[in-house]
């Protein structure tokens, strides 16, 4: 006869690796507006793939570009001044 085990632990019980630590949420949120910027930027690009170019769609993508530039540019000065533990002294 064959017993009829329950994988309720195995399916359910997380090891605690397989989080994501305090550190990566932490730099995920620092990065958080470039990561926006970029996906409004494939919007406004999967929008103008649709039709033919229009005069509105280049400003949208353009304005897109900028603000993924300007989020990156802003990104890249905050880690001149933010210290990650763990790094290299």
């Amino acid at each position: 006869m064959n017993h009829i085990v329950t994988v309720e632990q195995a399916v359910t019980a997380f090891a605690p690796w397989l989080e994501p630590t305090d550190a990566e949420l932490d730099a995920v949120e620092l990065e958080m507006p470039a990561i926006l910027a970029d996906v409004d930027l494939l919007d406004a690009q999967i929008t103008a793939m649709d039709r033919p170019a229009n005069e509105l769609d280049t400003r949208r993508i353009r304005r897109a570009r900028h603000r993924a530039l300007t989020a990156r540019r802003e990104l890249s000065n905050q880690g001149a001044t933010v210290s990650v533990p763990g790094g290299a002294a």
